[in-house]
């Protein structure tokens, strides 16, 4: 299952996120926010902490560019979190980095393309490359 959330910058995106993966039958859960004002770092901890614990495959953020949340997501441990405004790098953050959760901009991506990015890093499954495998290792010891 995949975990998904905003702050207020990122809530019209990450509902049409919602009704995109609901049509594809991907099972999505919504982690707030409503659309009120809020910040984005509460909703960024607690979509990472549930992916870390296992809870969720891989989590999406959305907040109006995506900045915010990728620096927050990234502050918790076991996250590899990437923030993408296209398809090529949704793709390399999978195959190469084996990132766990999405970042996207609600400001400054359409939806199509975010649509298209999410199904690219949803599509795409790491290389299991020995290069690869090593260099996740070397990021999970910088956590210490």
């Amino acid at each position: 299952m995949i975990a998904i959330a905003s702050d207020h910058g990122g809530y019209a995106l990450k509902q049409t996120i919602l009704e995109h993966l609901a049509g594809r039958g991907i099972p999505a859960e919504d982690l707030g926010c409503g659309g009120e004002r809020v910040d984005y770092p509460a909703y960024a901890e607690k979509l990472c902490r549930a992916v870390a614990a296992g809870q969720y495959e891989r989590g999406i953020l959305c907040c109006g560019t995506g900045i915010g949340m990728s620096i927050a997501a990234n502050k918790i441990p076991g996250i590899r979190a990437a923030l993408c405004g296209d398809c090529y790098s949704a793709g390399m953050s999978r195959q190469h980095n084996d990132a766990n959760v999405l970042c996207l901009g609600g400001r400054v991506l359409g939806t199509e393309l975010a649509k298209k990015i999410v199904d690219t890093y949803l599509d795409t499954g790491f290389s299991n490359g020995e290069s690869h495998s090593r260099r996740i290792a070397m990021i999970k010891d910088l956590e210490g």
